[in-house]
């Protein structure tokens, strides 16, 4: 049994706060690692520069030519990779915990897959550009998970139903975007193959904006639902004798997180197991109970900048896609994942 130990922050005008001091900590430990990596990486690529030349760029001390590299071909790339990836942690933390199953995230039942259909769709059938591309992923995504919804629903969504039809639906669309891929030419299918490994490489600020909108839309709503998914976790029965509005609290949470994952997915694609990953590790990190979304969400971000400086440092600039060594990593981590479920019974 995990021991959590929590202060009480009370204000002048009556509002309390009940505050973790280690999860706390270890939210701002993870910021600073997620912004310290991206400050590595806007350093990282054929034009090479240290980190002190890249916070003095960024304040306005760098020299013409270091200033167009970062604030046009690097800063983007470093943001957009700090959004997706916090952007999936809030995704994959809340659908883990609405499903109250660790293997509940947004590429294993079927969210990742249905933004790959719609991209390819745009791809294949309609020769799109790279912003209608975006747009399939973001209505795929959206569409496939009120699909998953609507069929989960029976007097009520539970979390393993939930899960067992996101997993079919996720077989279903992986045979339509294969299909799919049949029909396309040399071109679209090379087009389309690159885009479903997953990549930050070539993002610019017209894909940063809508993302940050995304985020700074979402992820207040679902914070301000912590606590209430925290009560699911116990089961509807005990979350509604606690005052939570139990289907209201689910469908609220599940769009804001199906709306981010496809916002994610529509700017860097398909991008493998962070969702997954970043919120079990936060909340083992952590030891609190509950999604813990502020640690999910920073956990997310150092994963994917991390991962994509990795790849740049391995292999050199845009060589190694970042959603190929995500997926390698998180392969490797879902198999210790069902270890331990399998040792623990609950598998």
């Amino acid at each position: 049994m995990t021991v959590t130990r929590r202060r009480t922050v009370r204000t002048r005008g009556g509002l309390s706060l009940r505050l973790d001091p280690r999860a706390a900590l270890v939210t701002l430990l993870l910021m600073l690692v997620a912004l310290t990596a991206a400050v590595a990486l806007v350093g990282t690529g054929d034009f090479p520069m240290s980190p002190a030349d890249v916070l003095r760029t960024l304040a306005g001390g760098g020299t013409p030519a270091q200033e167009f590299v970062v604030e046009e071909l690097r800063l983007p790339r470093a943001l957009a990779g700090l959004l997706v990836g916090a952007a999936l942690g809030l995704a994959g933390a809340v659908f883990q915990s609405v499903a109250r199953n660790p293997l509940g995230s947004p590429d294993v039942i079927g969210l990742a897959q249905g933004s790959t259909v719609g991209a390819l769709t745009v791809i294949v059938l309609f020769d799109g550009g790279p912003s209608a591309v975006a747009a399939g992923a973001a209505a795929g995504g959206l569409a496939t998970g009120a699909a998953i919804y609507l069929l989960a629903w029976k007097k009520g969504v539970q979390g393993h139903r939930l899960a067992l039809v996101g997993i079919g639906a996720a077989a279903v669309l992986t045979a339509c975007y294969s299909y799919l891929l049949t029909r396309a030419d040399l071109t679209d299918a090379t087009r389309a193959t690159a885009w479903m490994v997953g990549s930050l490489g070539g993002r610019d600020w017209e894909q940063v904006w809508p993302l940050l909108g995304a985020c700074a839309l979402l992820g207040p709503l679902l914070l301000g639902r912590a606590r209430d998914l925290t009560m699911l976790e116990m089961g509807d029965d005990a979350a509604s004798a606690l005052g939570v509005r139990v289907e209201r609290t689910r469908l609220v949470a599940l769009t804001a997180a199906v709306l981010l994952a496809a916002a994610a997915t529509a700017t860097a694609g398909p991008v493998a197991f962070v969702a997954l990953a970043a919120p079990q590790l936060a909340r083992r990190l952590t030891g609190a109970p509950g999604p813990n979304l502020p640690a999910a969400a920073c956990m997310g971000a150092a994963l994917l900048v991390t991962a994509d400086w990795a790849a740049q440092r391995l292999l050199g600039a845009d060589k190694l896609p970042v959603g190929a060594l995500t997926g390698m990593a998180g392969g490797c981590y879902l198999l210790w994942l069902l270890h331990v479920q399998r040792r623990t019974g609950r598998l």
